[in-house]
């Protein structure tokens, strides 16, 4: 055999064994589905009059490029427009160009960058939020249950200041504060792949 087809052997075997890596490092990551039936995603300000509703219409993954839960990406879109608080008055100001603009900017959405175990079961999530075309990081405030058993729970808490988002108006008669606060209920589990390896 020439060197040259040595070499060219030797390449192939090498690329082989890369790709067979590579997918084994892709089969080693878990992978979780969110159970949108089990889930939610709700809102609340305080206000003279109540207002808190639920986004009826929404999307959430959770990836992993590793068993290790730090490296997950929690990516959340919701449609504005299915914003849902019981009143139709409510949700057609919600839905105006003075609150969440659902012409212009249909979607809401938040993308994680980084997962940080803060206690067994708890986790601080900073990320990309971004509500009427304005991007700001927030930090979303999660509690896992179900740890360890392939099923379970996450449920977390994100807050932000509506003036930091252009939403500047108020709804007559009505005295809003500037604090929202975003809750999260997802239903997960491990459809393949391995355990999570938790950090505590």
């Amino acid at each position: 055999m020439s060197w040259m087809a040595k070499a060219t052997l030797v390449a192939l075997s090498l690329a082989a064994l890369g790709l067979t890596a590579s997918e084994t490092r892709a089969q080693e990551a878990p992978v979780f589905e969110i159970s949108q039936q089990d889930s939610s995603i709700k809102f609340s300000v305080q206000a003279s009059v109540a207002i808190d509703g639920t986004f009826d219409k929404w999307n959430a993954t959770l990836k992993f490029t590793s068993p290790d839960v730090t490296s997950g990406v929690l990516d959340v879109e919701i449609q504005a427009d299915s914003v849902n608080t019981g009143s139709g008055m409510k949700d057609g100001k919600l839905k105006s160009k003075d609150f969440f603009d659902v012409k212009h900017d249909p979607i809401i959405k938040f993308v994680s960058t980084k997962v940080v175990q803060t206690g067994p079961n708890t986790f601080d999530i900073p990320g990309t939020f971004t509500i009427r075309g304005v991007s700001k990081q927030e930090t979303l405030t999660l509690t896992v249950f179900g740890k360890g058993t392939g099923t379970g729970t996450i449920k977390g808490t994100m807050a932000f200041d509506r003036k930091d988002y252009g939403m500047n108006s108020g709804i007559p008669f009505i005295k809003i504060a500037n604090r929202v606060e975003v809750t999260v209920d997802l239903h997960g589990k491990r459809v393949s792949g391995p355990p999570l390896v938790f950090k505590q």
